[in-house]
This record gives structure tokens, sequence and C-alpha cells, in this order.
């Protein structure tokens, strides 16, 4: 077997450029996306809880919310980006609109047809210029359409967006009445008691805890009718048996009287008294 016709690098692994790409053959490409790592160190130390929690909560309910709607949205958490000949880099979070949601290793532009449509850092005690400053003007220049940075210690919430396919840089994304609108994910962002929220209209996306919460509430209640729905129902049952009970006495004492009427009117026929006759 001949050498390929391109090597990743360890110490800077990448995709290959737009012009390599088109010269692989298809098994190339396979080889060249078996050998790009799926994890690679990063200079950020971790960031604990902090981090950790937004970001699973943010993705539990972006992927509740668009599994409801039915739409192939692809939604990851620090999934490897490669760009062509990019350094490769791993958003908090990102989206892909109308594409295969199935799992993923990583996400190679030239291999999906496309790049990134959304993406989110949640910074701690990371770099702030990265999140901040260098990441709004790289990732506008590789066309990704939106992005957002949440800084947890500071309460602050930033947006920025493309304003054409073609732009170079982002402009920044003005919240209206504490939101910040996401044109791609036809969503709000917004913060509410310091933690990040999703809003579709005036209806806040629950994360996967408070959905729980939710659902669980809606099974008691329900238990809760039915059990109130039953004992409703017997206590009609117990009435309805009690006055059937007592038109039963009724009937049994009418129809005694009726019997005793007719032994009477018997006994005065034996006397030769016509009963009809009595007053």
């Amino acid at each position: 077997m001949s050498a390929p016709r391109f090597v990743v690098d360890p110490l800077d692994p990448r995709a290959p450029s737009s012009e390599v790409w088109e010269q692989l053959t298809e098994a190339e490409r396979r080889y060249v996306l078996m050998t790009l790592p799926s994890e690679f160190p990063s200079a950020d130390p971790p960031e604990g809880d902090p981090h950790r929690i937004p970001k699973e909560k943010a993705l539990g309910a972006l992927s509740e919310f668009f599994r409801s709607r039915q739409r192939g949205v692809y939604l990851s958490a620090e999934l490897p980006v490669y760009y062509p000949d990019e350094r490769v880099f791993a958003p908090d979070l990102i989206a892909v609109l109308d594409v295969e949601n199935h799992e993923r290793m990583s996400w190679v532009t030239s291999h999906e047809g496309k790049g990134l449509d959304f993406a989110l850092e949640i910074s701690v005690a990371g770099n702030k210029k990265k999140d901040f400053e260098d990441n709004v003007v790289r990732y506008a220049r590789l066309g990704i359409p939106e992005y957002f940075a949440f800084d947890v210690p500071r309460q602050r919430l930033m947006g920025w967006r493309l304003a054409r396919a073609d732009a170079q840089t982002y402009e920044p994304i003005r919240p209206e009445g504490g939101r910040w609108q996401s044109r791609i994910l036809d969503l709000d962002l917004s913060l509410e008691a310091g933690k990040l929220r999703f809003f579709s209209g005036t209806a806040p996306l629950l994360d996967a805890q408070e959905l729980i919460v939710r659902l669980s509430t809606m099974v008691d209640e329900v238990l809760h009718k039915s059990e109130e729905d039953a004992r409703r129902a017997d206590a009609a049952a117990a009435k309805a048996d009690a006055a059937a009970a007592k038109a039963d006495a009724a009937a049994a004492k009418a129809d005694a009287a009726a019997a005793k009427a007719e032994k009477l009117a018997a006994r005065l026929r034996e006397l030769g008294v016509d009963p009809d006759q009595v007053a």
C-alpha cells in the first residue's frame, strides 16, 4: 500500500485544506477521518461543576426542544471541530441545522459538507480573552453565523452574528428586554437567577431535571384526579345502592299492603259482602 498523501500531525492535528481534500480518494479520506484525534490536550485548566452544569443544562434543554419538534438539529458539547487546515477547537456547545443527528467522534466540515451554525462558550476560570476576543475574530472568519459567550462569575452574556453569509466580521447582538435573540435557533437567550436560560417566545426551555420534575408533578396530578374520580364514583354508587334499597323496601311494603287488602276482600266475600260496596 502506498503512503497516504495526507498525514495528521499529532502535535498540531488539522484537517486537510479544501484543495488537498478534493484530491484525496474516498479511502484516503476515511483514513484521515480515522486518524484525526477525538481528544486533544487543552491549555485551559478544568473549570469544575460551575462550567459543567450550565453546559449540560443547555445541551439537555435544546436537545429536548428540537426532539419534540422533530427537526434535524445536531447538538454536541466539547466536540473536536476541524475546519480545513485550521487548528482544532472544541466549543462548549455547538449546533448544526438540518443534518443527520447521529453520534460523532468529531465534526470535520469537509466530510460533513458544512460548518457550524451556532457556538456557545461558557467561561468560569478559563481564558477570557480567548472566549470574548479571540473566538469572536476566529469564528467570524470561519463563517460560523452565531456565537455566544457566557461569563459565569461576572454574570455576563454576549452574542455576535454575521450580518451576511459572506461577512468576515461579527456584529454584536443587542439584548432587548434582557434577552439576546438567536436567529439560528429561533430562540432567545437570557440570564435568569444567575443561570443561562433559553426561551421559545415567553416559554422557558426546561432542562432534563426540570422536565423530570414537571412530568412527575403531572403524573401525581393525574393519579390524584383518578383517585378523586374513583372516590366520587364509589360514593355515587353507594348512594344509588341506598336509593335502590329504599325503593325495594317501599315496593315490598306496597306489595304487603296489597296482599293484606286482598285477604280482607276475600273474607268479606265469604261473609256475603261485596268489598266494592263497602264504604
